[in-house]
Protein backbone atom coordinates (compact mmCIF):
# COMPACT_ATOMS: atom_id res chain seq x y z
CA UNK A 1 0.00 0.00 0.00
CA UNK A 2 1.48 3.66 -0.75
CA UNK A 3 1.05 6.48 1.59
CA UNK A 4 2.11 9.94 1.33
CA UNK A 5 3.15 10.24 4.48
CA UNK A 6 5.63 8.02 6.42
CA UNK A 7 3.78 5.39 7.98
CA UNK A 8 4.60 5.17 11.89
CA UNK A 9 6.86 2.31 12.86
CA UNK A 10 8.03 2.51 8.80
CA UNK A 11 11.34 0.68 8.81
CA UNK A 12 12.61 1.18 4.68
CA UNK A 13 14.37 -2.04 3.55
CA UNK A 14 15.58 -0.52 0.41
CA UNK A 15 15.03 2.92 -1.39
CA UNK A 16 13.71 2.64 -5.02
CA UNK A 17 13.62 5.44 -7.73
CA UNK A 18 11.35 5.54 -10.66
CA UNK A 19 10.53 8.49 -13.56
CA UNK A 20 7.65 9.66 -15.46
CA UNK A 21 9.68 10.20 -19.01
CA UNK A 22 6.81 12.38 -20.57
CA UNK A 23 7.15 13.13 -24.44
CA UNK A 24 4.01 15.24 -25.47
CA UNK A 25 1.03 14.00 -23.83
CA UNK A 26 2.17 10.59 -22.98
CA UNK A 27 4.92 8.92 -21.18
CA UNK A 28 6.98 6.01 -21.04
CA UNK A 29 6.56 2.10 -20.12
CA UNK A 30 9.14 -0.50 -20.39
CA UNK A 31 7.35 -4.04 -20.74
CA UNK A 32 9.32 -6.64 -17.97
CA UNK A 33 11.01 -9.57 -20.03
CA UNK A 34 8.93 -12.98 -18.78
CA UNK A 35 12.28 -14.17 -17.25
CA UNK A 36 12.78 -11.74 -14.03
CA UNK A 37 12.47 -12.45 -10.86
CA UNK A 38 9.77 -9.52 -9.56
CA UNK A 39 6.58 -9.22 -11.64
CA UNK A 40 7.34 -10.52 -14.79
CA UNK A 41 5.48 -9.67 -18.20
CA UNK A 42 4.29 -6.38 -16.41
CA UNK A 43 4.66 -2.46 -17.35
CA UNK A 44 6.48 -0.17 -15.49
CA UNK A 45 8.25 3.06 -15.56
CA UNK A 46 11.89 3.28 -15.88
CA UNK A 47 13.02 2.24 -12.08
CA UNK A 48 15.03 0.12 -10.02
CA UNK A 49 17.02 0.55 -6.32
CA UNK A 50 18.98 2.99 -5.19
CA UNK A 51 22.87 1.42 -4.83
CA UNK A 52 24.83 1.98 -1.90
CA UNK A 53 26.70 5.51 -2.21
CA UNK A 54 23.79 6.40 -4.74
CA UNK A 55 21.88 9.66 -4.60
CA UNK A 56 18.37 9.16 -5.60
CA UNK A 57 19.23 11.44 -8.55
CA UNK A 58 22.44 9.76 -9.00
CA UNK A 59 20.43 5.98 -9.11
CA UNK A 60 17.02 7.94 -11.58
CA UNK A 61 19.65 9.24 -14.05
CA UNK A 62 21.54 5.91 -14.06
CA UNK A 63 18.31 3.52 -14.36
CA UNK A 64 17.26 6.03 -17.53
CA UNK A 65 20.28 5.31 -19.07
CA UNK A 66 20.52 1.23 -18.42
CA UNK A 67 16.70 0.77 -19.36
CA UNK A 68 16.41 3.25 -21.98
CA UNK A 69 19.78 4.27 -23.29
CA UNK A 70 18.58 7.52 -22.76
CA UNK A 71 21.05 10.69 -21.38
CA UNK A 72 18.89 12.60 -19.58
CA UNK A 73 20.82 15.97 -18.77
CA UNK A 74 20.59 16.54 -14.69
CA UNK A 75 18.84 19.84 -15.08
CA UNK A 76 15.90 18.18 -16.85
CA UNK A 77 15.32 15.82 -14.53
CA UNK A 78 12.71 16.76 -11.19
CA UNK A 79 11.79 15.12 -8.22
CA UNK A 80 8.68 15.08 -7.82
CA UNK A 81 7.03 13.03 -4.73
CA UNK A 82 8.25 10.79 -2.48
CA UNK A 83 6.24 7.92 -1.45
CA UNK A 84 6.20 4.92 1.63
CA UNK A 85 5.28 1.55 0.33
CA UNK A 86 3.91 -1.03 2.71
CA UNK A 87 3.51 -4.55 2.26
CA UNK A 88 5.57 -7.69 2.52
CA UNK A 89 8.19 -5.41 3.77
CA UNK A 90 8.45 -1.59 3.57
CA UNK A 91 10.66 0.78 1.20
CA UNK A 92 10.74 3.96 0.18
CA UNK A 93 9.72 5.26 -3.15
CA UNK A 94 11.12 8.12 -4.76
CA UNK A 95 9.17 9.40 -8.15
CA UNK A 96 11.12 11.40 -10.50
CA UNK A 97 10.06 13.34 -13.94
CA UNK A 98 11.55 14.82 -17.09
CA UNK A 99 10.10 16.22 -20.03
CA UNK A 100 11.55 15.64 -23.42
CA UNK A 101 11.35 18.61 -26.30
CA UNK A 102 11.99 15.72 -28.88
CA UNK A 103 11.02 11.93 -29.22
CA UNK A 104 13.95 9.87 -28.21
CA UNK A 105 15.54 6.58 -29.79
CA UNK A 106 14.91 4.21 -26.47
CA UNK A 107 17.41 0.95 -26.47
CA UNK A 108 16.26 -1.25 -24.48
CA UNK A 109 18.32 -3.59 -22.18
CA UNK A 110 16.91 -6.71 -23.29
CA UNK A 111 17.55 -8.63 -19.93
CA UNK A 112 15.36 -6.70 -18.42
CA UNK A 113 12.80 -5.14 -20.97
CA UNK A 114 11.40 -6.60 -24.03
CA UNK A 115 8.84 -3.60 -25.33
CA UNK A 116 8.55 -0.10 -24.72
CA UNK A 117 5.31 2.03 -25.08
CA UNK A 118 4.69 5.58 -25.06
CA UNK A 119 0.48 5.78 -23.09
CA UNK A 120 -1.88 8.50 -21.48
CA UNK A 121 -2.55 7.63 -18.12
CA UNK A 122 -6.09 6.17 -19.27
CA UNK A 123 -4.31 3.83 -21.53
CA UNK A 124 -2.13 3.22 -18.84
CA UNK A 125 -4.18 2.08 -16.04
CA UNK A 126 -5.97 -0.25 -18.53
CA UNK A 127 -2.50 -2.26 -19.08
CA UNK A 128 -0.87 -5.38 -16.65
CA UNK A 129 1.13 -2.99 -14.75
CA UNK A 130 4.03 -3.41 -11.70
CA UNK A 131 2.26 -3.80 -8.36
CA UNK A 132 1.02 -0.66 -7.08
CA UNK A 133 1.80 1.95 -10.23
CA UNK A 134 -1.61 2.03 -11.34
CA UNK A 135 -2.14 4.44 -7.67
CA UNK A 136 1.43 5.73 -8.00
CA UNK A 137 0.08 7.03 -12.13
CA UNK A 138 -3.01 8.68 -10.05
CA UNK A 139 -0.32 10.22 -7.58
CA UNK A 140 1.56 11.71 -10.29
CA UNK A 141 -0.97 12.94 -12.44
CA UNK A 142 -3.26 14.29 -9.38
CA UNK A 143 -0.33 16.35 -8.04
CA UNK A 144 0.93 17.75 -11.73
CA UNK A 145 -2.10 19.61 -11.95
Amino acid sequence: MLHTTRPVNFSSRFDVVSCFVIYEDQFLLLHRQDDVKKQPDTWGLPAGKIEKGETPMQAMLREIREETGLMIPLVRMKQHHTLYVRGEYDFTYYIFHTVLIKEPEIILSPREHKAFAWVTQKEALKMKLIKDLDESIKVFFKQAK
